[in-house]
């Protein structure tokens, strides 16, 4: 199976796809124009109300809503990390160096957090959960920062290994080499992407770890409360670390500033990555050309088709989400009947899979399958669906299907679902109902070309419409366009996009910036 990454940059921001043999399996969006607050993002807040009732305190961080801190979230050695923090504000901290740094008493789990933190108390703390719905980010603060094959934990002194790495040997050498390399007080967790990896990648991800635990130290004196101090400056960055043990085919971006910080970031963690790295400078929009955007129409939505002629029934709650399998083949595949229900099953489950990890559904998931009555079937349903989820990197948990025919699935939830809308209002009539009469279009088309031919002096001009109409404007012998050269001695582009209403067109000039058409 190979991966393909598409990155669309534009003027409300980032649009990042993740395609897996062609078939769009996540999808996120950043807009520039406002802060986001990603998971691992370190920012300097300041603690805001104490809540003893619920041994939390909100805190914050510039958010509109404060974020939330509890108790338990504080971790083992937060009276560690305020002293250090304190230290460093203070100047008589410049670097991330424990070796020295005499930890302070453990928490204990049972304490109160009026105990930790006081009302107004600067508190560098860490995105756990990024802000969903009304609610605010979560927050954390036993930090840890994610590299490539590790992750940094602070005031620990232990090197462990990720459990989904199988063999004793390679979890031996991981941890020897994790151990022979790493800081005092700075713990390492060894990720499954570094299995079988050399010594001088592992040693390269360390370092780097290093240098950003260094780089808080750097920056925190100089910061103030709301301020960023530690995050990847952008969110392909993030997701490209979190997934460079796939497979890439190809990694496309349509922007030539990003491609170059791509290609930097990409050479000093994986030159091979740099080699399937491409910058995209077509004329149509990238998504289309991928047909990302076709498959976003088609995956988003209340009702879902699956590839061998079943369908899905998608509802959301504030409780849980729903998810109906029904059969919508008319052909049945085997005389059998409890064969044709697994099969229909069976196709949907890897659907299933697919959406939860695309519209990032977290929370409480049921699934109503087709009944089965075979014992048998209902563990191979089990096992795929297990199988297609393998991939997801959100933490889940599955239950056997219950005697009601029931699968239940819990997902890690730190981020807001992916939300799309599929229903578009009407882009002719704008939901009115009625149109501009067909005949007086191409009037409209010629009126504002006569004006923008005749009033300014504009080098080349490029039509967009709608196929239908683009088509209309260009065959025929001679086609209107022929007629518009002859008349203004100019060549007009005809250039069609399906996202266009069937009478909607814009005018655009040789920078392709939008024409105003109003005629005075």
């Amino acid at each position: 199976m190979t991966y393909e990454m598409i990155i669309d940059v534009g003027r409300e921001g980032e649009r990042i796809a993740l395609l897996k043999d062609k078939k769009l399996v996540e999808l996120h969006q950043e807009n520039t124009s406002s802060k986001k607050f990603l998971v691992g993002e370190l920012y300097l807040g300041t603690v805001k109300k104490i809540m003893p009732g619920l041994n939390a305190a909100f805190v914050d961080i510039g958010h509109e809503k404060d974020a939330f801190l509890h108790y338990h979230d504080l971790g083992p050695y937060i009276k560690s990390w305020l002293k250090i923090t304190n230290e460093t504000m203070n100047g008589q901290r410049t670097d991330g160096d424990l070796s020295q740094f005499v930890l302070e008493p453990e928490t204990v789990k049972t304490g109160k957090i009026n105990q930790i933190l006081k009302r107004n108390q600067q508190i560098l703390v860490q995105i756990a959960k990024e802000p969903i719905s009304s609610k605010g980010p979560r927050l954390t603060t036993e930090i840890s920062i994610a590299g490539r094959y590790f992750i940094l934990v602070p005031f620990y002194d232990t090197v462990n290994v990720s459990k989904k790495v199988s063999t004793f040997d390679e979890r031996k050498r991981l941890k020897n080499l994790g151990n022979s390399l790493k800081t005092p007080k700075l713990g390492l967790i060894c990720r499954t992407a570094a299995e079988e990896k050399g010594g001088q990648d592992l040693h390269q991800d360390i370092l780097e770890l290093q240098n950003k635990w260094n780089d808080i130290f750097l920056k925190l004196p100089a910061a103030s409360p709301r301020d960023r101090v530690l995050g990847e400056s952008q969110k392909s960055f993030t997701i490209l670390r979190d997934l460079l043990s796939y497979d890439f085919s190809n990694i496309t971006v349509n922007q030539k500033l990003l491609f170059e910080d791509m290609k930097s970031h990409l050479s000093s963690i994986d030159k091979k990555l740099v080699k399937v790295l491409k910058y995209y400078s077509g004329k149509e929009d990238i998504f289309s050309t991928y047909g990302i955007d076709k498959q976003i129409k088609s995956s988003f939505g209340k009702t879902v088709s699956c590839a061998g002629g079943a369908y899905l029934i998608i509802e959301h709650t504030e409780a849980l989400h729903s998810i109906d399998v029904n059969s919508g083949s008319k052909h049945a595949k085997s005389a059998n009947q409890e064969e044709n229900a697994l099969a229909t099953n069976l196709d949907a489950a890897r659907e299933i899979a697919r959406q939860l990890r695309l519209r990032d559904m977290g929370g409480i998931v049921v699934i109503d399958f087709i009944d089965l009555r075979t014992p048998s079937f209902k563990r191979q349903l089990f096992n795929t669906l297990r199988d297609a989820m393998e991939d997801d990197k959100a933490k889940h948990t599955i239950l056997p299907m219950s005697k009601f025919g029931l699968i239940q699935i819990t997902r890690q939830r730190v981020r807001p679902e992916m939300s799309i809308k599929t229903a578009e209002q009407c882009p002719t009539c704008a939901g009115t109902g009625s149109i501009v009469s067909s005949v007086m279009i191409i009037d409209n088309i010629e009126n504002h070309l006569n004006h923008l031919m005749t009033t300014a002096t504009y080098k080349k001009i490029t039509i967009v419409t709608n196929p239908y109409l683009a088509a209309y404007l260009t065959q025929g012998l001679p086609s209107m366009r022929t007629k518009w050269y002859l008349k203004y001695k100019k060549w007009i582009n005809i250039k069609s996009d399906i996202k266009y209403g069937m009478l909607a067109y814009s005018f655009f000039d040789i920078n392709n910036e939008p024409i105003d058409m109003e005629i005075p």
